[in-house]
């Protein structure tokens, strides 16, 4: 701690806490003990030892539990908003994701899926459902589709690696795409599957993304915890 920066103490241990969280070497689970025996370790005061703890409660990244103490709960994902896939955007983040395949079949493209893919509608697509998680705990459920026949899709691999993974090992160039954010309530079964009460708020968003000849290659419709997710932007300065 830097007692001659005019960064508050609680702020800095925050941070430092914060970046141990992100980093895994607190765990989901581990506890910090109490407020007392913190701030005897670190020779600071009580207070300041709350509002740190405080401010990470806030953020959903400590919970406070009677009888036990106060426990890591998970580390919320930041996630740029560029060209790159939720299962790489995890492991980066020494998150170790996982997958489950819920759905891997063709069905009728609709007209927003048809517009998207630029196929007739009524066309046949393939129809991939996927629940990511991390750390065994559910992150986000993602709904792709693709043109049939673009690429393999075995279960298997769908649950070994991501999507945008696979389609570079088979030759395809990922070269750009069209994406909208947005937010809504759960549902009850939506809740249900992402762990989270019904009303809870989710981050949205859909995507084509096309590759290097132009082609729309995927459709992903994804809806992500709010609690443990969000997309982060850098905006610059126009001269």
């Amino acid at each position: 701690m830097d007692r001659s920066s005019p960064v508050p103490l609680y702020f800095q241990l925050s941070q430092q806490l914060e970046a141990a969280i992100e980093q895994g070497e607190l765990a989901p689970g581990s506890l910090l003990g109490n407020e007392i025996d913190l701030a005897g370790r670190l020779g600071l005061s009580r207070p300041t030892v709350r509002q740190a703890i405080q401010s990470l409660v806030d953020k959903g990244l400590l919970v406070r539990r009677r009888g036990v103490g106060t426990q890591v709960v998970h580390s919320q994902v930041k996630r740029p908003l560029e060209l790159s896939s939720l299962y790489d955007d995890l492991e980066s983040a020494g998150q170790r994701p996982t997958t489950r395949v819920l759905r891997n079949t063709t069905e009728a493209a609709g007209a927003e899926i048809a517009a998207a893919l630029g196929v007739t509608e009524g066309a046949e697509v393939a129809l991939i459902e996927r629940l990511r998680m991390a750390h065994g705990e559910p992150m986000a459920f993602l709904r792709n589709h693709l043109p049939v026949g673009l690429i393999p899709l075995d279960a298997g691999e769908l649950e070994a690696t991501g999507l945008y993974r696979l389609m570079r090992h088979a030759g395809i160039t990922l070269h750009s795409a069209r994406q909208t954010v947005g937010a809504r309530a759960a549902g009850a079964d939506e809740g249900e599957r992402l762990g989270e009460p019904a009303g809870a708020p989710l981050l949205t968003m859909q995507r084509v993304t096309f590759d290097d000849t132009g082609r729309a290659v995927e459709f992903g419709s994804h809806v992500y915890r709010a609690s443990r997710y969000s997309f982060e932007f850098q905006l610059l300065v126009r001269p």
